[in-house]
């Protein structure tokens, strides 16, 4: 029988990328294999289509264009601080400023990844960042083309004109000059900078968590949209952590891979369902699914305790999210006003 409702093939199409991506991830485990199924997840929630063979293959070189970005920043710029400290703030800015002005999300996320997680790695050891983020560069690839493949097994409806892709063709990016992304842009790098140099100067890998969240928040200025990031970011994970908390205990039970694999293509589904229904908690349930993986995951390790796991992750998100607002809140109490035509002085 073949699908013809929009809604329920994105949903099967989740269902079944996720769960490919898990039944790898899962089975291989090379470095950060778990973002693997994270990255697909996260696409596959979107209402986009299919990547041409041109989109895929620049989001490829975007992959590396970072990783190499990161690496120079971490081999040859990170033991001179003097210059370290500008030059990072800079990199920074124009990642923000790329977004802000309508550029690529993926080049924006993987920069972001790169130039924060890479240096911290790299204070406890040089090979291990590059091993580490070397498997961030395979998943990332192996993602997209997971994006192909489940588009292939579940394409989209012929008459369905929205997920063409030349009716989604039309890029958003502006290359010329934009103030405004300008002034977000500087808003967001005066936010993450010192968080930024205060984890990687302390090498707190065990917290990076906390400034990776912050990076994400800081995506978008705007004070309310940075407190609304990090409330969804907290109700997500609450609904990711009570379904990660079902599948841990019931694969305690059945401590089996195919049963693991079964698990995870049910759960998908339902959330490729729900995420797809149009309904008002379908905005938190992407960012559900991924707190869900990443929970199960690191449940996964000999010796991991899901309690702890799940707390920490809340406490995480909270921390990021207070030091956003607060900054933000402070930053725009400083920020100057612009001048009013016409007022009395």
């Amino acid at each position: 029988m073949q699908l013809s409702n929009p809604q329920q093939i994105r949903a099967l199409r989740y269902a079944v990328g996720v769960t490919i991506a898990a039944a790898l991830a899962f089975g291989i485990a090379w470095p950060l294999s778990f973002l693997f199924p994270v990255l697909s997840a996260v696409f596959l929630a979107l209402p986009l289509p299919k990547l041409t063979l041109q989109q895929g293959f620049r989001n490829m070189r975007d992959t590396l264009f970072a990783f190499a970005v990161g690496y120079i920043f971490t081999m040859f710029i990170l033991p001179h601080t003097v210059i370290y400290i500008p030059l990072l703030a800079l990199a920074l800015f124009h990642t923000y400023y790329h977004l802000n002005r309508g550029g690529s999300f993926w080049l924006v996320l993987m920069l972001l990844i790169n130039l924060l997680l890479m240096p911290m790695l790299a204070g406890l050891s040089e090979g291990l960042a590059i091993g580490v983020v070397s498997g961030l560069v395979g998943s990332s690839w192996l993602t997209i083309c997971l994006l192909w493949l489940a588009h292939y097994l579940v394409p989209d409806a012929p008459d369905d004109p929205a997920m063409s892709p030349k009716a989604q063709a039309a890029s958003g990016y502006q290359p010329a000059y934009s103030p405004l992304a300008a002034v977000f842009a500087l808003k967001s790098t005066i936010v993450a900078l010192p968080i930024a140099i205060l984890f990687i100067a302390n090498n707190w890998t065990s917290q990076i968590l906390v400034m990776v969240f912050a990076a994400i928040f800081t995506l978008s200025p705007n004070l309310d949209k940075g407190v609304e990031a990090g409330m969804n970011s907290i109700k997500s994970t609450l609904i990711g952590g009570g379904i990660a908390f079902f599948i841990y205990w019931l694969l305690v039970a059945v401590p089996e891979y195919h049963f693991l694999i079964l698990l995870m293509f049910i759960s998908s589904l339902g959330f490729g369902i729900a995420i797809n229904s149009g309904n008002a908690l379908a905005k938190y349930l992407p960012s559900a699914m991924v707190a869900m993986i990443i929970l199960v995951n690191s449940s996964l390790a000999e010796g991991a305790d899901f309690s702890e796991n799940f707390v920490l992750r809340i406490l995480f998100i909270s921390m990021a999210a207070i030091y956003v607002v607060t900054m933000l809140r402070v930053l725009d109490a400083f920020w100057p006003k612009p001048m009013v035509v016409g007022s009395k002085l």
